[in-house]
C-alpha cells in the first residue's frame, strides 16, 4: 500500500458509505442512524490506478471525557495522527455546523494532507452547503456523492500526486534485492547504505537499541509498550559503515490487536521488512521465542531477507551461561529454516554487545550476497547424488544433471533435472542443507528452483501421424491380390 487515507467527520455524514465504495465491498455497516461506526475499520482501497489503505473512523463527537463518545473521539484523533492523508467530510445538505469548524481546527494541526469533501452533494439542495465549506479554510471542497459515486474523478486527481510522492519515497528507500549474479558485488556506500530493520514484539527495546547505537536520544522510549507507531528511518554511519535503520512498531498476535489503529503500525513495520537487507529480530530475554517472535522471524525468511536474532535485556539475566545454552537449543528447534543465523545477546540499556551485533549484521549481509562459481557447484552436486541418490517414483529415477547460481540477495540456484514436479520436498531440503553447510551459508534464505531439461524428448508432444509418402505406399494393393 502506498499511503493511508483516514475518512473523518461528524456522525452520519457518509464516511462508511465512501469507505465501502473505495474498498469495493460492504465491509462497514451503513445506516441512517448516527454513530453506527464505533471502531476503526481498515481496508485495501483502489481508485483508478492507485492503491492505498483507507480507514473508516467513528464520527467526531465534541465529548472529551471517558464516556463512550469521548473514547471514540480519542480513537479517531489517533487515526488522524497516524494517517498520511485525511479526508474531512461534511454534509453538504446540512451545511457547515459549529462542530465542523471545531474539527477543522483539529485537522489543520494534526494532519499534513487534508482533503475537504462535501458529501451528499447531488442536486441543487447541496449548492449552499458546498459554498459554505470554503469558510473552513481547508481549500476548495470536492463535491461528492458517496452513495451514487459522483465526484470520484475529482478525488482521484487530488490523490494521484500524493500516491506518486509516496511511491517515490518507497523507491528511494527500497533496497536492491533478489539481484542477478551478473549485477556485480553489492558495495555499501553513502548512496546505497546498508538497510537494517529492527523488528519484534512491543516493549522489546527496539527504540532503546537504536538510541544506544546512535549515541543519542533520537527516538521516544519509555516503559509503556507500543510507543512507536511509525516505521522511522534513520540514516547514519555505524563505525564507518553507512546504514539506514528502520525502527518499527511492536508486532503483537492478531488476536490481541483490539485497537485497529495498531494494524496501521504493523503494516508499516512489514513494509520496512521488505525494504531491508538485514532484519534484526529483537527478543526479550525474559520471554524469548514466543509465537509472535517466531512468526516475525519466519516472515523475514519468507521475504528472503538475512536475519540476525538479538536477545535484549541481557544485563538483567543472572544465569547467563545456562540461559545462553537454552536460547541456542530453542533457536535450533523452533526456527530450523534459519539454522546457523547469528544469535547475539545485547543490552540496549547499557550498550553491551553492540560491537558483536554490528559484526553479526555485516557477516549476515555478506553471506546473503554469496556467489558460487558453476564448476564447484556441479562437483558438489555429484557428491550429493552419490551420497544420497534421488528417488525413483514409478520406477523412473529422477536425474539431477546440472546446477548453477542464478540470483543473489538471497542466493538462488537452478537445477536442471528430469521430472522436476516429482522431486519430494525432503530431497529439496537435503540439497538446501548441503548448500548451507558445504558453501558456508548458514542462516541465510536459500532459494532452489528445479527445471526440466526442455530438450529431453522433442517428439513428446508431437501428434502421431503417418507420413504422406508412407501412407500412399500402404494404400497400394500388393501384387497378386
Amino acid at each position: 500500500m502506498s499511503f493511508t487515507l483516514a475518512i473523518v467527520g461528524r456522525p452520519n455524514v457518509g464516511k462508511s458509505t465512501l469507505f465501502n465504495r473505495l474498498v469495493g465491498k460492504r465491509l462497514a455497516l451503513v445506516d441512517d442512524q448516527p454513530g453506527v461506526t464505533r471502531d476503526l475499520r481498515e481496508g485495501a482501497a483502489r481508485l483508478g490506478d492507485i492503491k492505498f489503505t483507507v480507514v473508516d473512523t467513528a464520527g467526531l463527537e465534541e465529548a472529551t471525557d471517558e464516556s463512550l463518545q469521548g473514547r471514540m473521539r480519542a480513537l479517531t484523533e489517533r487515526a488522524v495522527g497516524m494517517a498520511d492523508v485525511c479526508l474531512f467530510m461534511i454534509d453538504a445538505r446540512a451545511g457547515v455546523l459549529p462542530a465542523d469548524e471545531v474539527f477543522a481546527d483539529i485537522l489543520r494541526k494534526k494532519s499534513a494532507h487534508v482533503i475537504l469533501a462535501a458529501n451528499k452533494g447531488e442536486g441543487k439542495a447541496a449548492d449552499g452547503g458546498v459554498l459554505e465549506a470554503y469558510s473552513l479554510g481547508l481549500g476548495e471542497p470536492i463535491r461528492l456523492s458517496a452513495e451514487h459515486g459522483e465526484g470520484m474523478s475529482d478525488l482521484l486527481s487530488i490523490l494521484t500526486p500524493i500516491a506518486d510522492d509516496f511511491a517515490k519515497r518507497d523507491q528511494d528507500h527500497e533496497a536492491e534485492v533478489d539481484a542477478d549474479v551478473e549485477d556485480g558485488e553489492r558495495v555499501i556506500s553513502r548512496e546505497r547504505p546498508l538497510q537494517i530493520a529492527v523488528v519484534g514484539r512491543p516493549n522489546a527495546g527496539k527504540s532503546t537499541l537504536i538510541n544506544q547505537i546512535l549515541g543519542e536520544e533520537r527516538l521516544l522510549t519509555g516503559p509503556e509498550a507500543g510507543i512507536t507507531r511509525d516505521a522511522i528511518s534513520l540514516a547514519f554511519d555505524w563505525e564507518d559503515t553507512p546504514v539506514r535503520m528502520f525502527d518499527t512498531a511492536g508486532m503483537r498476535k492478531k488476536a490481541k490487536v483490539q485497537d485497529k489503529i495498531e494494524k496501521l503500525s504493523v503494516s508499516d513495520g512489514l513494509r520496512a521488512v521488505k525494504f531491508a537487507e538485514v532484519v534484526v529480530v529483537l527478543l526479550d530475554v525474559e520471554i524469548p521465542f514466543e509465537q509472535q517472535d517466531l512468526r516475525i522471524a519466519d516472515l523475514a525468511e519468507r521475504e528472503g531477507r538475512s536475519v540476525v536474532i538479538a536477545v535484549n535485556k541481557w544485563d538483567i539475566e543472572d544465569e547467563k551461561q545456562d540461559k545462553l545454552k537454552e536460547l541456542k537449543e530453542e533457536f535450533a528447534r523452533l526456527l530450523p529454516q534459519l539454522r546457523g543465523a547469528p544469535l547475539i545477546t545485547v543490552s540496549a540499556k547499557t550498550g553491551r554487545g553492540m560491537d558483536r551485533l554490528r559484526e553479526a549484521i555485516l557477516w549476515a549481509h555478506k553471506v546473503w550476497n554469496t556467489r558460487i562459481p558453476t564448476a564447484p557447484l556441479n562437483e558438489w552436486l555429484k557428491d550429493m547424488i552419490s551420497s544420497h541418490p534421488p528417488p525413483a517414483p514409478g520406477g523412473r529415477r529422477i536425474k539431477l544433471k546440472f546446477i548453477t547460481q542464478a540470483k543473489t540477495r538471497p542466493p538462488g540456484f537452478v537445477v536442471k533435472c528430469s521430472y522436476p514436479d516429482k522431486l519430494p520436498d525432503s530431497y529439496k531440503r537435503y540439497l538446501v542443507n548441503g548448500l548451507r553447510e558445504d558453501f558456508d551459508m548458514p542462516g541465510t534464505p536459500i532459494r532452489l528452483y528445479f527445471r526440466g531439461q526442455g530438450d529431453e524428448n522433442p517428439y513428446k508432444n508431437r501428434k502421431k501421424s503417418t507420413p504422406s509418402r508412407l501412407r500412399k505406399h500402404l494404400d497400394k494393393k500388393p501384387h497378386g491380390e
